[in-house]
């Protein structure tokens, strides 16, 4: 699951890492949050022969998936998470699969360790980083909604996969991680069907993150400053959270808390 997450890395890191055309100056975002603008990295045209321009761009989307069917967005959830293991057999994914996946850049995320139903336990909020540091990229969808008077909202959302060993102490979902080498695979929807790509829907090496245990301050939007970030001594151990927990919901997550 990804419910928070942060992107502080500066436009020319971004540029090396995903071979962009270009990258506009993006703010350090220590707290980005559903419904906010958010960066995606897409596959632009390709360039002409003897070019040596990159091809990928950078575009700003909501963070929020809508299908382009949906008529009124008030009756639909909202869709900041999608399970990679069904999205390409749903009908609200399915499209996007095909011919809109996208890399979502981030300097890593935040999850809440809940207790038990029933406990008095407080939750434990995390931030979770690449232990070597530098940029992460997400699996991404992305869809373009129009509105009845023809507006249109570029929209996108993340994917979740199962989490690692150590992540499970935490939460049973991650992002789904897509690795440098893997970026043209991922974002080449004119060969690569989604069936052809299901491999790097696992889960990330235990070692490529960290949890550092944050204050509650990341829980309100309006803090949105690197202070949400320091380490506090945890409320309660991870290794005390239950072996098993309900299930995510089938496609996305409905609630942050």
């Amino acid at each position: 699951m990804c419910g928070r997450f942060a992107l502080t890395a500066t436009p020319e890191e971004l540029l090396e890492l995903f071979a962009l055309l270009e990258s506009e100056d993006f703010p350090a975002r220590f707290n980005i949050a559903p419904t906010q603008p958010i960066m995606v990295v897409v596959s632009g045209e390709r360039a002409q022969p003897g070019s040596n321009l990159p091809e990928r761009k950078a575009v700003l989307v909501r963070w929020g998936f809508m299908p382009g069917w949906v008529k009124d967005p008030r009756d639909f959830p909202l869709l900041i998470n999608v399970r990679a293991e069904s999205a390409i057999e749903k009908a609200s994914f399915r499209a996007a699969m095909r011919h809109r996946r996208v890399l979502v850049p981030a300097s890593g995320f935040y999850e809440w360790r809940r207790p038990p139903k029933g406990s008095r336990e407080p939750s434990q909020a995390y931030w979770v980083r690449p232990r070597k540091g530098g940029i992460v990229a997400f699996a991404g969808l992305m869809e373009t909604w129009s509105s009845a008077d023809g507006s249109e909202v570029d929209t996108a959302a993340i994917l979740t996969t199962a989490a690692n060993a150590s992540i499970r102490q935490i939460h049973d979902r991650m992002p789904v991680v897509i690795k440098p080498e893997d970026f043209a695979r991922w974002l080449d929807c004119k060969t690569q069907e989604p069936r052809e790509i299901v491999d790097l829907f696992g889960p990330v090496a235990e070692d490529y993150f960290e949890a550092i245990p944050v204050s509650d301050k990341v829980n309100k939007v309006a803090n949105a400053g690197p202070d949400i970030q320091e380490a506090v001594t945890p409320k309660v151990a991870p290794d005390a959270r239950p072996e098993s927990k309900p299930a995510e919901p089938a496609n996305a997550q409905m609630s942050l808390f």
